[in-house]
């Protein structure tokens, strides 16, 4: 059993499950961890399936009262009914976008560099978001309507560039458009079951050649670590927008992307050789 290895499958686990649903871009962590990592292989994509599925069960799990309702009330409950809808349309936008796009992104913007560039605008977005005047029209999931939701589902798609953060996009464009700071990020939580579901299937069967049994442990130590991070990050997050605003998630993405701007230029880490 090599041990190193599952050390980094815990280690990329917990970063993975801690990032998702946070402004701060979980698929920037994941390219930053796993070239430092030497963990970005053909091997490292199957992995990174695993942990994204199990983050979003952890939300799933969190949210399963809500997750029940949907599945067995969508015809006879109108808030239940309702979330479905927007929940539809919100997903199309970005789903679309990225049937057409994925293979440009991933090909010149899967990389350090770009991302770490991504880190510091979406920082400074944040911080503009905050500076504005924020004017509440909708305090909960179940007064949003379908235009609501079409208008978070286009600010989504600026999630196909890795460093943005979808949880951030549509977060703070929600924001924009008048959510209250609860009801954008528990929008933007169930927004990621069906998002992120449809890319991690989508994905998998692209990957399945390279489906093994040998590494069916080294994918539950990540799918274990993402789950109970990604739990742990749901429910603090929720209770920390309540009382404050993203101004520390907009300058943690500042620092951290220029300290790997700093790294690359210097010469510290020569991240093109990862």
């Amino acid at each position: 059993m090599d041990i190193v290895i599952f050390v980094k499958a815990l280690i990329l686990g917990v970063v993975e499950g801690l990032t998702e649903f946070l402004p701060v871009s979980s698929t920037g962590h994941l390219i930053l961890a796993g070239d430092l990592l030497n963990f970005n292989d053909e091997r490292g994509k199957v992995f990174e399936i695993a942990i994204q599925v199990g983050a979003i069960l952890a939300v799933v799990w969190d949210y399963r009262p809500r997750f029940r309702a949907l599945l067995t009330q969508a015809t006879s409950d109108v808030a239940a009914r309702r979330l479905w809808i927007n929940l539809i349309i919100a997903f199309i936008p970005a789903a679309a976008l990225g049937l057409l796009f994925a293979k440009d992104i991933k090909q010149y913007l899967f990389a350090p560099v770009p991302v770490a560039l991504a880190f510091i605008l979406g920082g400074f977005v944040i911080l503009w978001a905050e500076k504005r005047r924020h004017t509440v029209r909708i305090q909960s999931v179940d007064e949003m309507g379908p235009w609501d939701a079409l208008k978070v589902g286009l600010a989504q798609c600026f999630a196909l560039i890795p460093g943005t953060s979808r949880s951030g996009a549509t977060i703070i464009g929600g924001l924009f458009f008048g959510l209250s700071r609860t009801a954008a990020a528990e929008f933007s939580f169930f927004l990621a079951v069906p998002t992120l579901g449809a890319a991690s299937f989508y994905e998998l069967f692209k990957a399945r050649h390279l489906l093994n049994l040998e590494d069916f442990g080294l994918l539950a130590v990540g799918f274990v670590a993402a789950f109970l991070s990604a739990m742990v990050a749901v429910r603090g997050f929720i209770r920390f927008v309540s009382r404050h605003d993203f101004t520390v998630f907009a300058w943690y993405r500042i620092v951290f992307g220029l300290v790997v701007l700093g790294t690359a230029y210097s010469g510290v880490v020569d991240w093109s050789q990862h």
